[in-house]
């Protein structure tokens, strides 16, 4: 059976490359919601939504697998920054501070929400404007990558690392898509 992955992240397709799943991107344009005092629902939603935008078309043979993720902290959802100027503001409201990572995925039109969390350094001007520089964070939740000098700006981290990237290998395992 055919997995289609509905999402154009590369992060997510590293994950799956790695834990050795062949699947096809579609790209999909799902409305996405934001309910800042519900980020399981934020995600749950958004998921589901990618998911039911890239069954639509699709051979019933097809296997969908979505994903969403968000930052959240202190009742605010970081999505993906406008510009470089709001990435820079991002790093800066959350430097040394923990905040928590939501992914939703769906599948098959189930839907699991895993949880993790990160704590930044104390990030100077110098750091984030060098993080920002070299990583161009626009299209990421909260404007940075832990797989992509991670280093930089993460003091530690606990929960599912693969989920802090996009995609959690938990839910993947429970419905058989990894062994």
């Amino acid at each position: 059976m055919k997995l289609i992955l509905a999402s154009g992240s590369p992060r997510r397709a590293k994950i799956l490359e790695s834990l050795g799943v062949e699947f096809t991107v579609v790209k999909t344009d799902a409305e996405e919601c934001s309910h800042p005092h519900d980020p399981e629902r934020t995600v749950r939603e958004n998921a589901l939504a990618k998911w039911k935008a890239a069954h639509e078309g699709q051979p019933e043979a097809s296997r969908i697998l979505a994903a969403d993720t968000i930052v959240w902290f202190a009742g605010r959802i970081y999505g993906k920054p406008r510009d470089l100027a709001e990435a820079k503001e991002f790093l800066q409201e959350l430097s040394g501070k923990t905040h928590t990572v939501f992914t939703g995925v769906a599948f098959d039109g189930e839907t699991k929400v895993v949880r993790s969390d990160v704590t930044f350094r104390n990030l100077s001007d110098a750091a984030i404007c060098e993080y920002v520089d070299r990583v161009h964070p626009t299209d990421r939740a909260g404007a940075y990558d832990i797989d992509e000098s991670g280093d930089l700006i993460v003091a530690g981290w606990t929960g599912s690392y693969e989920n802090i990237m996009g995609l959690p290998v938990e839910p993947l395992k429970e419905w058989g898509i990894v062994q």
